[in-house]
Formats: structure tokens, sequence, C-alpha cells
């Protein structure tokens, strides 16, 4: 029976599914519905917000003539899979052959300082909603840059604004990273993870519908086979030990802060779905300016219901369940089947963040036909 309930430990980390790590059931029911109201809050949040944020994100980019530093095309979608395959194989090699301490203490260092920029992003944007600079008009802005000098020309290699508020953020971010680096504290951990979750939602594009079909229909077979296939993904998950998952705690109610029995849902199973929803939000906004996001909520709800399906699942069977075999199937299937309903399955799989342009005439028109999505880009959006 203990070796039965390793097992599921093992699996529920790097399978990115929902289960108890302990292998034994919440203490009461109340630590149940408190540790799912807790991971359905946490999964959801930076979904919602994400999204919301990536319309105006991406139309600012557009504006200026510019695209997403991070997209994923047809070629990286249909190719993903496969890269994902070969570092996870690549982890398992490195686990069985090397001390396990050191690999973890280098992967932690570059969990660090991934982990400082991302928090001191997601710091800075509800620093921005709470101390908006009018409030604070003698706050002075410096500027570092550094430019390239050849043959008489220069040019800006890098450039970055920064307030002394933004420095105190940062120094906050860095203490707050290396007290989880030290300690391995859930808060902390979902922390760091909530600060990934939301800055990929919103920055990474997915060029079209076809590729998010394309990249979750291949990681919905990846998972499936390494979860039920191979023992690679169990033996990885037993070493790796960085901030890639959300740790819900089952024993809450009675441990509070301190608890030790904890459920996980991986980081892929919010940041993959939430950029295809995000895609979709973005589609409700440049074809449906003065109406309802109909896709973006109906994705966010088939997100909800996929989820609940994985917990569902899982208790009836107990046994671990990779979520992404249930969020793909829901969170892409329903979407297009609204589309079939509304007659719009068309203008959804054509639409791309960053159109081709043709023509020079054509993509002037196009650039002005785009809308200003405004005050309809923040999360306050109903």
């Amino acid at each position: 029976t203990n070796n039965m309930a390793t097992e599921q430990e093992e699996e529920a980390v790097l399978n990115e599914t929902v289960t108890n790590t302990t292998g034994r059931d919440a203490a009461t029911l109340e630590g149940l519905i408190v540790a799912y109201t807790l991971m359905f809050s946490m999964a959801l949040f930076p979904i919602f917000v994400g999204s919301l944020r990536s319309v105006q994100h991406h139309y600012n980019l557009r504006k200026k003539g510019e695209e997403a530093n991070e997209r994923i095309r047809m070629r990286d979608a249909a190719m993903f899979p496969l890269y994902a395959s070969a570092a996870l194989f690549g982890l398992y090699i490195v686990f069985k052959y090397l001390p396990t301490e050191y690999v973890n203490l280098l992967l932690n260092i570059l969990f660090f300082s991934v982990g400082v920029t991302a928090l001191t992003r997601a710091g800075s944007v509800c620093i921005d909603y709470l101390l908006h600079p009018s409030t604070i008009p003698l706050l002075s802005n410096y500027i570092l840059q550094f430019h390239q000098k050849k043959n008489d020309k220069t040019k800006e290699i890098f450039k970055l604004d920064f307030t002394m508020v933004d420095v105190g953020l940062f120094i906050v971010c860095v203490l707050i990273v290396a007290w989880h680096f030290v300690t391995k504290n859930w808060i902390l951990n979902n922390l760091l993870g909530l600060a990934f979750c939301f800055n990929a939602i919103e920055l990474i594009s997915i060029d079209s519908v076809s590729v998010g079909c394309t990249l979750l229909g291949g990681l919905f077979l990846y998972d499936i086979f390494w979860v039920f296939g191979t023992d690679v993904m169990v033996t990885v998950a037993k070493s790796f030990d960085a901030p890639i998952k959300l740790m819900i705690p089952l024993d809450f109610t009675e441990r509070g802060f301190t608890s030790v029995n904890f459920g996980m849902l991986g980081l892929g199973d919010i940041v993959l779905p939430g950029l295809f929803i995000a895609l979709l939000c973005r589609f409700d906004f440049e074809h449906h300016p003065a109406k309802r996001r109909v896709y973006f909520y109906f994705s966010f709800v088939s997100y909800i219901f996929g989820l609940a399906t994985t917990i569902i699942v899982m208790h009836v069977f107990r046994a671990a369940q990779p979520a992404l075999l249930y969020l793909v199937p829901t969170c892409v299937g329903i979407p297009l089947l609204l589309s079939l309903v509304r007659g719009e399955i068309q203008p959804l799989l054509k639409y791309e963040d960053y159109p081709k342009k043709k023509k020079k005439d054509s993509s002037t028109d196009e650039n002005n036909s785009i809308k200003d999505p405004g005050k309809d880009a923040t999360p306050t959006d109903n």
C-alpha cells in the first residue's frame, strides 16, 4: 500500500496532475472544500487577468508596428511536444546518472533568476494599479541605456525605465525568491508559480487558432504517452525540486500555514490552456468590439469544467490523472462548437494576432481598422 501511495505522489508533480502527495485523503470534507477552492482560485486568476491584459499588450505592439518577442508559430506548435519529450527524457538521464542534489542546485539557481524577473514584473503591474503615476507626481524616472556605435552609427541595444519604487520592488522580490530557495515554503512557491503563469499568458502569443489546436493536440498526446506509457515522468518527478507546480494544502483547516499534506497542479495545466483562452479573448475584442466576450467566457467556463472533471475522475478512480487529458477537449472543443453554431468558424480559424501584410496600402487600412481596446482590456471588463 505504501509503494502504491508513493507512486501516486511521484506522478502528481511532473505529470501535471491534481492529487494528494502523501497518498491519503484530506482529513476532513472541509479540508477538501478549502483545498479545491484555493486551487480553482489560483488557477483561474492568472488566466482571467492575463488574458485581458494580453489584449492591450498585443494591440500596443501592433500599433507600434512591432511583434511579440515570444510567438508560437505552426512549426513551433508541431515540434513543441517533441522538444518537451526530449527535455523530459534528458532530465531523466541527468537525474539517473548525476547526483540529484547538484542537479537541483543548478535548476534552482536558474529558477532564482527567472523567478525574480517574473515576480518583479507581476509586482510592477500590481503597483501600477495601486499607485498611478498621477498620484506620485514627484517620483523621478531613471533611464538606463546601452548603445552600440559602429561606423559613426549608434544602435540602441538596451533601454530600461525605472523609478525608486521599481528598485525597492526588485529588492523585495530578490528576498522573497531567496526565502523560497532556502525554506521551500508552499506559499512562496505558489506566489512564484502565479507570477510565471500571469506573465506567460499576457506576453506569449499563439499565432492563430489552428496553431493553438495543433499545440494543445500534440501536448494532449504527449501527456497520455509519458504519463501512462513510461516511468520517465515518475523518475523525474521524484527528483525535480523547483516551483513548477501550485501546491494545494489539503489539511489547511487543521494546520493552517504549516500544512504538510498537499495536492498539486502543474503550471503547464494553467499556462497552455490559458494561452489559447487569451487568443480567443483577443479574437473577441477584434471581431466583437461592442458585445460581450462570448468566446472568452465560454472558453473560461470550459476550463473550469475540464479542471472539475479531472478532480472528479481522480476521486472516482483514486488515481492520479493528467489534467490536459480533460482540459484540451473542453477548452478547444467547446469554443470550436460554439463557432459552428454561431456561423463564425472561418473567421475564427483565419484570425491571427500578427497577420502577414501583402501590400502597404492594405496593411495601413488594416492597422487603422484595429480597435483600441482601451479600458475594455482591464481585468474589470464585464
